[in-house]
């Protein structure tokens, strides 16, 4: 039995990155000899298993076989006559089909550290046609390996493997994973450009135009550091609601992602335009987003407002007055004693509704004042 540092792990330590999780493959082994001697198994569709003490992930040697369409269509064969080569060869991309072993002696049969030097994303075998969620991933590794190209014969395999249907066969939620990750990367706008290239873009994402306008806001959002839903958000601002609900119903989208988009789209013009409004339209502009009720959701929406405001061309620089301003409004109005303005309307016989209407005026004084303290 022999045990190598395989994938992410390598491919990070070469390009001089940190290195975060540890992958292993386990050579000339049998699933009865890693539980002997301690490790757990976890794997359903083939043996993997976690080391008894650092609980890392450790694969006994396999190979695939095509079955059917989608990435589920696989036949697994782990066994001990399975060499590293042939476990390398099933690998998506030869930057990461490189292994170490435990002296850190390099096995790289592929070229990966060739793709490293020339920052190429290249894939291993035509076993890469096999998996639909390749294409995804390569897509995603051109958002975070920014100075990295798809190798030609790659993304024309890419296209090859949507017009015979492989990306048909994707799963929602594996989708969504791999987008999700892809727009936490240092240059979401990589992935989009990649998908489009390789006409993935409108199977999976029919809704969204990948435009230069929409890149920039996609980047921005990435330099502010802003969170998935407020990248999502900034992904899907010029949809309308009906389409945004069936993005998210059809990818099973967060619910967090979900409703900042919702809320982004319906309401961003009149946040952009916001510093034209007076103190009752500034209260029903909060209302209407649900700002008294979840304030740091409506921060994140402000924010998404301002990659969207500066990701436009020649505006990456400016200032986006609006979010402190809207900021500070909504601070004003949290300031109402709700409960004692309640208490006061129903003491004169009021209820229900004309509760409302009395915290709502308060709640434009308040602003009012605000915009007065400032002139």
């Amino acid at each position: 039995m022999k045990i190598y540092r395989v994938g992410g792990a390598v491919r990070d330590a070469l390009l001089g990155l940190p290195v975060r999780d540890h992958d292993w493959v386990v050579v000339g082994a049998t699933p009865e000899a890693l539980a002997a001697e301690g490790y757990l198994p976890v794997g359903k569709d083939f043996p993997v298993f976690l080391h008894p003490q650092t609980r890392e992930e450790y694969a006994l040697a396999r190979t695939e076989r095509k079955t059917a369409q989608g990435y589920h269509g696989f036949a697994v064969h782990a066994a001990p006559d399975v060499t590293l080569e042939e476990d390398l060869a099933r690998r998506d991309l030869t930057i990461n089909a490189i292994a170490q072993d435990a002296d850190g002696v390099l096995t790289d049969p592929y070229g990966g550290q060739r793709d490293i030097t020339g920052r190429m994303l290249r894939h291993v075998t035509s076993a890469f046609a096999e998996d639909p969620v390749r294409i995804l991933r390569v897509a995603r590794f051109a958002a975070r390996f920014t100075d990295f190209s798809v190798a030609p014969e790659t993304l024309q395999l890419m296209r090859d493997m949507v017009v015979g249907g492989e990306v048909d066969a994707l799963v929602p939620e594996r989708v969504w994973q791999e987008l999700a990750r892809g727009l936490m990367e240092r240059q979401p706008s990589r992935m989009f450009e990649v998908l489009q290239d390789c006409s993935a873009l409108a199977k999976l994402l029919p809704e969204v135009n990948a435009d230069l306008s929409l890149m920039r806001v996609l980047d921005t959002a990435a330099q502010l550091n802003a969170s998935l839903p407020v990248r999502f958000a900034c992904l899907a601002r010029d949809l309308n609601p009906n389409l945004i609900k069936g993005l998210c119903q059809r990818l099973r989208v967060p619910t967090d992602c979900r409703e900042i988009a919702d809320v982004l789209a319906r309401e961003h013009g009149h946040l952009h335009r916001s510093a034209e409004f007076d103190a009752a339209a500034l209260v029903r502009l909060l209302e209407r987003c649900d700002a008294f009720r979840k304030p740091q959701r409506f921060a994140d929406i402000l924010l998404a407002c301002e990659c969207d405001a500066r990701g436009r061309l020649g505006l990456s620089e400016q200032p986006y007055p609006q979010r402190q301003r809207l900021l500070a409004a909504l601070t004003a109005a949290q300031s109402v004693p709700t409960h004692a303005v309640a208490a006061a309307a129903e003491a004169q016989g009021e209820s229900g509704a004309k509760i409302g209407e009395r915290v709502h005026a308060a709640r434009v004084a308040a602003v009012a004042g605000l915009a007065a303290m400032k002139t």
